[in-house]
């Protein structure tokens, strides 16, 4: 569901691509004690200054590191490098949680020998720890730009089943430019400018100013079309920067190439979304919701987020129960106003639902459908040209299990 603009546009992705893809960006991970056996400590680095933008969690109770980076951002829109650290979410640690936040940045910008606001830290883990300043002292200390224990990717993870990046490459401004991603999350997923952490780098020179307005408007149709359980975290955060290591003519909103980027930023962003709802803490399956024939775009993304996030809608897909009556029913009560007589609803490509009454069709070949580890709803509510995807994960036992026992 992508216009004419952006199919017309070369993308390309990088095999095993991710956020150290772009030209000049070094990463890496290591153990550094804060869990048993898994590396917990992870750090992007830029050979030079770049461009940055964020978004962040609207969730009041912001964690300390978030308040840090946009107080790194407000100097002057760069960064150099971040600093990332699993276990503790240093989320709801008071003014300490903000002291030590500021510590650790001032730590990793002496060892890097950069200015203090060109590094951002992130944190992830359980809420109301505070940071164990002894072993992130010592493990700053140990990073090597030459060397890497463990890939960022890897270091970034709690309660993710795998790794999550890629990159891909496409000309802009003259020159062909990467852009690459890496991010983290399972749980605690609803988004609302962000979700939980992801990164993006690009050797692209941008406009720091249009950087920011790319990553939102990109986000909008990405990140925030995702839900696994309907909790938006205190950490959700997206970064982005471009070191402009590729030598092209900068991109703004007004040159020619600019659709190009943000096809690039949002194909990476989308791909990453993705990944994370498919990751969902005890997912079996990635649920792709695409309505279309809305009033407009935003009522088609408040109706597909609502069938995604649907609780009864989820454990029918773990179920492979082909129960279209909890599809409509999210559907009428998503508070966007449509005629139920004009919907048609479909599994794959199976009908199972027109003008106000169910459709005929063979249960066992939509159970068959439902048992791949991929499936796509499709609403039309032939309205009008609004359309929308989100994507979403299904609700297993195993869910349960993983939260019930997510400190211990």
């Amino acid at each position: 569901m992508e216009n004419t603009m952006e199919q017309q546009i070369k993308i390309t992705e990088i095999e095993n691509g991710g956020v150290g893809s772009p030209t000049g960006f070094i990463t890496g991970g290591q153990r550094i004690g804060l869990r048993k056996s898994k590396p917990d400590m992870g750090w992007i680095y830029s050979q030079q200054p770049a461009a940055a933008a964020g978004v962040y969690t609207t969730n009041l109770f912001q964690a300390a590191p978030l308040k840090v980076t946009k107080t790194s951002l407000q100097e002057e829109q760069k960064l150099q490098a971040v600093l990332v650290n699993t276990v503790s979410a240093n989320s709801c640690t008071g003014e300490q949680g903000i002291k030590n936040a500021f510590t650790t940045r001032k730590w990793m910008a002496k060892h890097l020998k950069i200015p203090e606001h060109y590094v951002a830290v992130a944190s992830t883990g359980v809420i109301g720890l505070q940071l164990p300043m002894d072993k992130m002292k010592k493990g700053i200390e140990k990073i090597s730009l030459d060397t890497s224990e463990a890939p960022f990717e890897k270091a970034i993870l709690t309660t993710d089943t795998h790794t999550k990046h890629l990159a891909v490459r496409l000309k802009a401004g003259g020159k062909t430019i990467t852009i690459g991603g890496a991010c983290k999350g399972s749980g605690m997923i609803k988004p609302n400018l962000a979700t939980m952490l992801g990164f993006v780098t690009t050797d692209a020179a941008v406009s720091p100013d249009d950087l920011h307005s790319a990553l939102l408007q990109v986000t909008q149709k990405t990140f925030n079309r995702i839900t696994v359980d309907g909790d938006t975290s205190t950490n959700d955060m997206v970064l982005v920067l471009a070191n402009g290591m590729a030598g092209n003519e900068t991109l703004t909103a007004a040159h020619p190439d600019w659709p190009a980027f943000l096809a690039g930023l949002k194909a990476v962003c989308q791909g990453l979304a993705k990944f994370i709802a498919g990751d969902g803490e005890g997912a079996t399956k990635l649920i792709e919701v695409r309505v279309t024939g809305a009033k407009d775009e935003q009522a088609a993304e408040v109706i597909s987020k609502t069938i995604v996030g649907s609780s009864l809608v989820k454990t029918a897909v773990f179920g492979s129960d082909a129960n279209w009556g909890r599809i409509v029913c999210a559907m009428g009560y998503s508070g966007e106003p449509f005629d139920p007589y004009k919907i048609t609803l479909k599994l794959g490509d199976m009908l199972l639902f027109e003008k106000g009454m169910p459709a005929v069709f063979d249960e066992k070949q939509a159970k068959a459908y439902l048992d791949r580890d991929s499936i796509i709803i499709k609403a039309d509510l032939g309205e009008g040209s609004g359309e929308a995807v989100a994507w979403g994960c299904d609700l297993t036992y195993n869910y349960v299990k993983i939260n019930a026992s997510y400190r211990s």
